[in-house]
């Protein structure tokens, strides 16, 4: 009976479930821009990563060749857990999906950086982000960053 009771007392402590992550890892990080994790392939949401020129990371052994976008998205996931939660699914079994990498909207990183460009129908502050990145010509929009650092 008192273990019963404790359950029944948990249950009208804590109603609310938490939510998690739909996916969650370590992802692999496609030529296109797309995640490979858990088993499924996931377009980060709300952003479209154009075909840029390939570059090349010569300080890494082995040496990562990739668009300009895919290596920018290497860099900042880096060693980082990932967490992303569904927001739309693909006829082709594909994800649309809300990433984070240490807590930094994955989405958003690539668009303050340049690198993407905000969907029609993507958040305000997606478009507002992707404004910005044009006004400074950085990225796809003009200005390499590699000249930013020289």
């Amino acid at each position: 009976m008192r273990i019963i009771c404790s359950i029944l007392f948990l249950i009208v402590l804590y109603p609310f479930e938490i939510a998690a992550a739909d996916f969650d890892g370590f992802p692999f990080v496609n030529n296109d821009g797309t995640l490979r994790m858990d088993h499924a392939t996931i377009h980060l949401y709300g952003i479209l990563i154009p075909p840029t020129d390939e570059s090349c990371r010569m300080f890494v052994r082995p040496v990562d060749c990739a668009p300009r976008a895919v290596l920018a998205l290497k860099f900042n996931i880096g060693t980082n857990f990932v967490e992303c939660t569904r927001k739309g699914r693909h006829e082709d079994g594909s994800y649309d999906a809300l990433c984070s990498a240490d807590h930094n909207d994955l989405s958003a990183m690539l668009l303050r950086q340049g690198w993407a460009a905000a969907l029609p129908d993507a958040p305000y502050e997606y478009k507002v982000l992707e404004k910005i990145a044009r006004a400074r010509g950085i990225g796809i929009w003009g200005i390499p960053l590699d000249r930013l650092t020289d």
